[in-house]
């Protein structure tokens, strides 16, 4: 019997440091909420917003901010990386995740 050891989503400095401006600008902090849910063009999509935790919330925390990803999203997430990108298209938080086997063009739609 083997012993698989997944991780939870790594989180860059780059993506904390928007959610800090965010927040900035915010009447109160929240938390960048990163959840999968069934659907998109490729089978699953990523839903991002800015949420308060929860108690099942597995919460990522760096400098203040929190980053939390529930339970039931977190499997679908394991040694995934948040970052926040800047390019001439626009400004986005991004996931790139291993366990996807194929993605589509928006970049929020994957399938496993």
């Amino acid at each position: 019997m083997s012993l698989t050891l997944t991780l939870p989503p790594k989180v860059t400095d780059r993506a904390y440091a928007r959610l800090a401006e965010i927040n900035e600008a915010a009447e109160a902090p929240k938390a960048l909420r990163v959840a999968v849910e069934g659907g998109g063009c490729s089978g699953f999509q990523y839903d991002i917003k800015l949420d308060d935790p929860a108690a099942d919330d597995l919460v990522l925390e760096h400098g203040g901010q929190k980053v939390v990803v529930d339970s039931v999203s977190l499997p679908f997430l394991a040694d995934a990386v948040i970052d926040f990108s800047e390019e001439l298209i626009g400004a986005r938080f991004t996931i790139e995740n291993p366990n996807a086997s194929s993605s589509c063009g928006c970049g929020t739609s994957f399938s496993m």
